[in-house]
């Protein structure tokens, strides 16, 4: 006798539905295609009907009778969600689900602490973490494909609400053996003739080109990457200097070359880092707490993961050589 439906399953198949084929469902949920596959078959044998037209290379399409038991697991989905808010807050207790998104280059400082925390803290709680680009968060909120997701201040929008935390300036990084390496402070006017490096992801860019350009300079872009910690190994390998707001706690690269962090002068415009909501979305009882836990955990004067926001770390920056 086949055992019933779980909602997990239900989950699988109307991911499925909507990203058109199992792969991308697969990447969208980061659950794997077999685990997909196994749960549709499940669904299909449980009910005695076909939910989906297989294409040979070319993904699903849902049958007839698919759509329909897709509008009815949406239902019982968001029905099913809404049970955890009952009981809840009935029970005066934070439980369900909660789908954070992170920006990438964020997500490896900050979500250990603040988002895995937060699930330690309430045994309840199922999380789900998506990483992406500012852009594709917000698409993400918007679609209520995740219900909060922690970035910054990037790109104004009626339809997203922004609350900020902390306020990110912006520095300057070198290798150790940059020839700026031993100053205190330099002007975007001072790193003119040097080679960048640029953290080339969708507003990230344009916010730090935007800085050259109201400075009235031009920066010699000669590698880009959308990966920090590629940037990163570029800076400490000498291949240029990086302009970047987060400021990761260790001063090395992941091949372990060294990395000096250099204020930037000239009072520049900060990245605030925060959390966005849709602004129609009615906060659950578990996003609710978990907003709250990001006012108490995020600061000016502490950010989970980071080096202190305040900005000048003395001994990331190697003093000025002396004379012998």
């Amino acid at each position: 006798m086949l055992s019933r439906i779980t909602q997990r399953q239900l989950e699988y198949f109307v991911a499925s539905g909507e990203a058109g084929s199992i792969s991308a469902a697969s990447e969208r949920i980061h659950v794997s295609s077999p685990s997909i596959s196994a749960a549709i078959t499940h669904v299909e044998a449980e009910l005695g009907i076909q939910l989906f037209i297989r294409h040979h290379a070319q993904g699903i399409s849902l049958t007839a009778v698919g759509r329909q038991v897709m509008q009815e697991a949406k239902l019982i989905l968001e029905q099913m969600s809404n049970l955890y808010t009952i009981a809840s807050e009935s029970l005066n207790t934070v439980r369900g689900p909660l789908r954070v998104g992170c920006l990438h280059s964020l997500a490896p400082m900050i979500t250990p602490e603040l988002v895995f925390g937060f699930g330690r803290a309430f045994p309840g709680v199922r999380i789900t973490q998506v990483e992406g680009d500012h852009e594709q968060l917000l698409e993400k909120l918007r679609s209520a494909e995740i219900d909060i997701a922690l970035t910054y201040d990037l790109a104004a929008s009626a339809d997203i609400d922004f609350q900020p935390l902390a306020k990110l300036p912006p520095y300057v990084m070198v290798g150790d053996y940059h020839p700026l390496a031993h100053l205190p402070t330099v002007s975007l006017q001072d790193l003119e003739s040097f080679p960048m490096v640029l953290l080339d992801i969708p507003w990230s860019r344009e916010y730090f080109l935007s800085l050259f350009l109201q400075a009235g300079t031009t920066p010699n872009i000669v590698m880009r990457s959308s990966n920090l910690e590629t940037v990163r190994a570029m800076v400490g390998n000498g291949i240029g200097y990086t302009i970047a707001n987060a400021r990761p706690k260790g001063n090395m690269s992941q091949d372990g070359k060294r990395l000096i962090r250099i204020r930037l002068a000239g009072g520049l415009h900060p990245l605030q880092l925060g959390y966005a909501t849709a602004t129609n979305a009615q906060l659950s009882r578990v996003v609710s707490a978990f907003t709250e836990r990001c006012r108490m955990f995020v600061s000016d004067q502490y950010i989970p993961g980071m080096a202190a926001p305040s900005f000048f770390d003395p001994h990331a920056v190697r003093p000025a050589p002396t004379a012998d």
